[in-house]
């Protein structure tokens, strides 16, 4: 099903941009998310400028945002202290040296004191890099070669952990043992060997892929909140088990916090939760908008790096750019009465979505935690890929995405991803988000009903 803008009139530039982007980058964007087939029909919507909670476009058209560059902007568009950091550190200092600087051991002192997992850290350039080399740790670290992942999660496009995603689930089989499934071709089969696969929010079946495999599995890779198939919570006492099963099995266990790292709190999920894993990787939270990741967790396993043993690498990891923008971004973070203010903002959010839901007599519910949420337009409670792909109703959420739209308010048209609360988001901005999200959803009662 192709779908269109409910004034496609309203973007004419960016529809003229976009032709003339097709002409020499592939798919018009540069990069999958934003490409038509990932929701942006019938085009994507070319971005003029940002600041703070608020986008414009190249039409004109001003969005309260909730895509915050998928989850970048945790401090909202053009932050001015990291901008000024990354100005003063340019003018003044310089940009790449291959050679370290001060800063970076004030940065990795302030990671190690935020998040309770990372005794020793290294910065890099993306989460798909961290998530590279916690891997690349772990096997180093147990002598073992395969690691466990669940289906829905997303760990970075590297070749050995770009498998699951969102498979066809013809293709992938079992419910409760899915085979492997590449994210596409180009992906080397050889490595489906090296991967077993899960279903989340399932202790049982952990503990028979443990049992099955003892001795095999290096690592178990988790995002602590599932934000990669919209927002799925943890069920309670599912972190605790994943804990316990893997210290009990001498298996390390790896958070991938890139979403959920500085946002659900200053030490990220793990704090939120209570439970620490023995590796994390964390990346979009932490650099104020500008790109930076860090693989950080023991000092046993981290050691391996000290002499040489397990290489991580990069000629622009701790960049001078980075480290600037990393290091604003922490210590703005630090004043914990900024946390507080935003639980409560995103749970406004949360509870007036939901009101506005139920009162448009929709099916679904409203799932966040923190500054990240979804609105599941379903039939059941999603708590898995498997429930999403069976109960939710994308094509309700097209329709709730086109609405908001037209309202102003601005957020990823695909329902697996994510709506994102920044620190700048206002009182305000929420309460026009919520009186859009009413008249919003009363439209999609009318257009398609009120079954999900």
């Amino acid at each position: 099903m192709s779908y269109a803008f409910l004034h496609p009139e309203r973007y004419q530039r960016s529809a003229a941009l976009f032709e003339r982007a097709l002409r020499s980058i592939p798919a018009g964007v540069n990069s999958t998310a934003r490409a038509q087939f990932s929701g942006w029909e019938p085009h994507p919507i070319f971005a003029d400028h940002g600041d703070g909670a608020h986008l414009v476009d190249v039409d004109g058209n001003e969005y309260v945002d909730y895509l915050l560059g998928l989850g970048p902007m945790l401090l909202g568009h053009r932050p001015p202290e990291v901008t000024d950091a990354v100005v003063e550190r340019i003018c003044n200092v310089g940009t790449v040296f291959a050679l370290p600087t001060a800063l970076e051991a004030d940065l990795a002192d302030a990671i190690v004191a935020a998040v309770p997992s990372v005794e020793q850290v290294r910065l890099v350039n993306s989460g798909t890099e961290a998530v590279l080399y916690a891997l690349r740790l772990a096997r180093a670290y147990t002598g073992r070669p395969k690691v466990i992942r669940f289906e829905g999660h997303y760990h970075g496009f590297n070749d050995t952990i770009y498998w699951s995603k969102h498979p066809d689930p013809l293709e992938a089989g079992d419910a409760r043992h899915p085979l492997p499934v590449p994210q596409g071709p180009g992906v080397p089969d050889e490595l489906r060997e090296t991967l077993v696969i899960a279903p989340w929010n399932d202790l049982s079946v952990v503990e028979e892929v443990l049992e099955s495999h003892r001795g095999e599995i290096a690592a178990l890779i988790t995002e602590p909140v599932m934000c990669n198939t919209g927002c799925i919570l943890p069920e309670p006492g599912y972190l605790e088990g994943l804990r316990s099963l893997t210290e009990r099995h001498g298996v390390v266990l790896i958070f991938d916090e890139v979403i959920t790292g500085f946002r659900l709190a200053l030490g990220g999920a793990q704090e939120r939760y209570g439970v620490t894993p023995d590796l994390t990787v964390l990346a979009k939270g932490l650099g104020g908008g500008f790109p930076v990741a860090a693989i950080g967790g023991r000092r046993e396993i981290m050691e391996l790096v000290a002499d040489g043993t397990v290489s991580i690498a990069g000629t622009y990891s701790a960049n001078s750019i980075a480290v600037a923008a990393a290091h604003a971004s922490l210590e703005w973070l630090a004043d914990p009465t900024r946390y507080e203010l935003l639980e409560q903002r995103a749970h406004r959010l949360r509870e007036g979505l939901e009101q506005a839901r139920r009162d448009a007599g929709v099916a679904g519910s409203v799932v966040g935690v923190g500054g990240v949420l979804q609105i599941w337009f379903a039939d059941a409670p999603i708590r898995s890929y498997r429930d999403a792909i069976e109960h939710a109703r994308p094509a309700h959420f097209r329709v709730f995405f086109e609405e908001m739209l037209d309202r102003g308010v601005l957020f990823h048209p695909n329902h697996l991803e994510n709506l994102f609360v920044s620190f700048a988001h206002t009182d305000d901005d929420i309460d026009r988000t919520i009186e859009a999200a009413r008249e919003a959803l009363r439209a999609v009662r009318a257009r398609v009903g009120a079954s999900a």
